[in-house]
Order: C-alpha cells, then structure tokens, then sequence
C-alpha cells in the first residue's frame, strides 16, 4: 500500500462512485487545484470545455481508429496518435512521476532500476524506491498507480485493443523510460519480442507516450518504418550485426521526434533503438505494451493484469499488485 498522503487517497477512492471525482482527489494529492477545464481521457461522451491557456498542438489527435489508421500501422508499423491528453492531464502525469520517483508516493511492489555506475555496468534494479533521485533508468508495474492507470485505459486506447486483441485484455509491462539530462543508456537495435521476455505469444500492441519532447539531440527514438512486416528477426530481443547492416541501412531510418505528451503507437516488430540524452532536460516516456488476457507467463504460468474486460482494474479501486507477481521479471 502506498504511504500517506496516498494511502489516504486510495482509502477516499475505494468510496468514490465517480471516476471525475477521482481525478480531482488525485490532483489535489499532488498539491493542484482541480482544473476546470479538464477533459476526462475515461469520458467518451464529453466534450471538452473550451479553455484558455492550452499550448498550440501541432500533431493532430485520433478520435477514431478507422481502417485506414489500421492499414497506414500495419504497413509502417507504427501511428501518431497525436496528444490525447490536455496540458494539465499532461502536467498530472508529469507530477505523478516526479514524486514516484522522489518517492513522495510509494509502491513496495514497483520495480525500479538506476543506470549503471560504470560503462558497460548492468543497471541495478531494486524492489521499491530505494533512492530519492529523479534519474531512474526505468520504472516498471505503474499500472498500480490509479493516475497512469486512468490515462492508458483511454477510450482511444479501448478501440485499438478492442480491434487487434479483443474484449480481454491484460497488460505485460507498463513502464517508464527515462534518459535524464546529459546521460541515459544507449538501447541498440531491437524489436520487442515476447517469446524472448518469457510470455507463451508475441503481443504487438504497444502505446507509447513522451511524457518530456523528445529530439535527435536528447536521444529520440529511431525506427526503420515497414521492418515490422520482417517478422521475428531474432528472439532474444536484440538484432545481430549482420541483420542491422540488411535492415537498418542509415538511409531507411527515421527520427522519431516528438512533442510532450505525443502518443505513437507501435507494432512490437517494429527495428527501433535510441541514443544518450545530450540535452539539460530529461527525456521521459510511458510505455504499455498490450495483449490477449489469456497470455501466460512461461516460468510460472500466472497471468498478467488485466486492464480492458471482466475482472480489469479499476483506478478508484487498483490495488497494490501482488507480491508474488515480483518473483520473476519479464522483459
């Protein structure tokens, strides 16, 4: 259970009946007034009050997965879904990490991981926030948190999952990806590839979501647009010197920029890889990978959490996850 004031926070959630009450309990957790001007990511039927102070958004947002946002992913393997969230749904979800992070709000069963001290080093992941620091490598199982937890169960989200998986669907990581200021790991070619994290199917629904922009200069991700279509180039996740030369020629790779709070989603097959952060700002994005509800672990045959269909989580009622479920890491 998370430490107060959040412990408190999850007691007044399990009693709420209204989702945009519990927003607004979240926000005032976080120390800022309720907005309102705030759009609900849950509410398919609102519309969004008109609002003063909004950044001008230059990606345009998806409202509805149509056949031809189907066909332009499956083929490039990979989708602007444009800023699904409002600046100051942005702006909570950046707040919310910072005091993960900071360790203001605590989950004894979230995986956190620190770069490595030296070059070449193995990153040293602990159970728990161990450290106060804001340079955290990576931060697993945030679907626990009923903030993240709110924001990938948008309804945009619903379609696509409704579309490629179906009404059951559970989550096999839900992370966060760091590249702090002037430092983070470089991550070589690769494609995300189940059978390699120990899953009995290879899930290719993954939302991506910048929560800082992100730039050649502070270690973008690049992608070979249409590699997903190559299938399984290696199962142990990372691709082989000799397949990066065959399909990851400089001239078929793109920069994938982004604005803060941009979505992409991606097709797991996907030849992708980035580079060090060599800006003063940090270089953040929250990353679910999505799939069949049935899908089981092949070291202990459990499930994952199911986020969509009977028995999902609720962000007004998530409990901290199991303790059992930490024995094993996946992917």
């Amino acid at each position: 259970m998370p430490d107060s004031p959040c412990r408190d926070l999850c007691t007044s959630l399990r009693q709420m009946l209204s989702r945009e009450r519990t927003l607004q309990l979240l926000q005032t957790a976080q120390g800022s007034k309720p907005s309102p001007c705030l759009r609900h990511p849950w509410n398919e039927t609102s519309e969004p009050p008109v609002c003063g102070g909004e950044m001008e958004r230059s990606s345009p947002v998806l409202t509805d997965f149509e056949d031809q946002y189907h066909e332009q992913f499956m083929a490039q393997g990979y989708l602007r879904l444009g800023q699904l969230l409002t600046d100051a749904e942005l702006l909570a979800l950046q707040q919310r990490m910072d005091d993960i992070m900071l360790g203001h709000i605590r989950y004894p069963n979230m995986r956190f991981q620190l770069n490595p001290d030296t070059p070449g080093g193995k990153p040293v992941r602990t159970l728990g926030n161990q450290n106060a620091t804001l340079a955290y490598r990576r931060i697993d199982d945030l679907e626990q948190d009923p903030v993240f937890l709110s924001y990938l169960q948008h309804p945009l989200i619903r379609q696509i999952t409704r579309r490629y998986i179906g009404e059951h669907v559970s989550v096999f990581r839900t992370m966060l990806m760091n590249k702090p200021a002037e430092s983070g790991t470089v991550l070589p070619w690769h494609q995300d590839v189940g059978t390699g994290w120990g899953i009995d199917t290879n899930p290719f629904v993954t939302v991506w979501m910048g929560l800082d922009a992100a730039t050649v200069a502070s270690g973008c991700m690049q992608i070979v647009p249409g590699s997903n279509n190559l299938g399984i180039l290696n199962e142990r996740h990372f691709t082989t010197e000799e397949d990066q030369a065959r399909y990851a020629r400089p001239e078929d790779v793109v920069d994938l920029e982004t604005e803060a709070g941009e979505v992409i989603l991606l097709h797991n097959f996907l030849l992708h890889r980035s580079a060090l952060n060599a800006t003063g700002a940090p270089r953040r994005a929250f990353s679910v990978t999505y799939m069949d509800a049935a899908t089981r672990s092949l070291k202990t045959g459990r499930t994952f959490p199911v986020v969509f269909g009977e028995g999902a989580l609720d962000p007004a009622t998530v409990p901290p996850k199991e303790a059992e479920l930490m024995d094993i890491f996946h992917g």
